[in-house]
């Protein structure tokens, strides 16, 4: 199946700590069995509404094709990782 996710990462994290986390998450679909489509870095944005007093967050767009299990990881991952404010994973559209 193919997926996206979508995470926002605290824009008070140094930029080699930020790279490491997407290479991370990149790194758990492959070795998981999976492919990464693609990972789109789309920056600062403001954010719809404050998320932990912060009004801006780091957006990264990850396209990936993987099973469940992938899945669930992923989620588990972003829920335990500090500097993750959000995330959101998707079946994408083929």
């Amino acid at each position: 199946m193919k997926y996206e996710m979508l995470y926002l990462i605290d824009t008070s994290m140094a930029e080699e700590a930020r790279d490491a986390l997407i290479s991370k998450f990149e790194d758990v679909v492959k070795n998981l069995g999976g492919t990464v489509v693609s990972t789109d870095k789309w920056g600062v944005k403001k954010t719809a509404y404050p998320i932990n007093y912060k009004s801006e967050a780091f957006y990264v767009l990850m396209t990936f094709e993987a099973g469940a299990e992938a899945v669930k990881e992923l989620d588990r991952l972003c829920g335990i990782t500090d500097g993750i404010l959000r995330r959101m994973i998707t079946k994408a559209a083929n």
